[in-house]
């Protein structure tokens, strides 16, 4: 188990109403629906369709308010970028995947291999063939 899971639980709760989540944010609830709308943000309902955000939800609104304030971008921009970072992570975790797969794969071929080795005879003695012989030459006879 992760040692960040309970924390993760945390970040995940939805447990802000649209009111405190603006005011966490540092925007208008209007804002907020309107991001819902765009599809920027998916806060939870709950069984009387009231809306429920997360501490997740909160960084995802300050993160669409940096790129829309500080660095000029507009909505489709945004949504185009949180698309990039989740196609991302996505991809990290696909690389780690495979990583721990290679190395699971390495660590049964060493061992078929060690395997393989054990199974040779001992009793065998290396060839080492001579060496050329030289022979001198033959004197003519007189």
């Amino acid at each position: 188990m992760d040692d960040h899971s309970g924390y993760d639980e945390q970040r995940e709760a939805a447990v802000y109403v649209i009111s405190v989540a603006a005011e966490l944010a540092g925007m208008h609830p209007q804002t907020l629906r309107m991001y819902e709308r765009k599809g920027l943000v998916s806060p939870r309902r709950t069984r009387g369709n009231t809306r429920r955000y997360s501490r997740l939800d909160i960084e995802r609104l300050r993160q669409i308010q940096d790129l829309t304030q500080r660095h000029g971008m507009n909505l489709a921009g945004v949504a185009m970028v949180m698309q990039l970072e989740a196609d991302l992570g996505a991809a990290r975790g696909r690389i780690a995947a495979l990583e721990e797969e290679l190395a699971a794969v390495q660590r049964d071929a060493a061992a078929a291999l060690d395997a393989v080795h054990k199974t040779y005879r001992r009793d065998l003695v290396p060839y080492d063939p001579p060496a050329k012989l030289v022979r001198a030459p033959r004197r003519r006879a007189r």
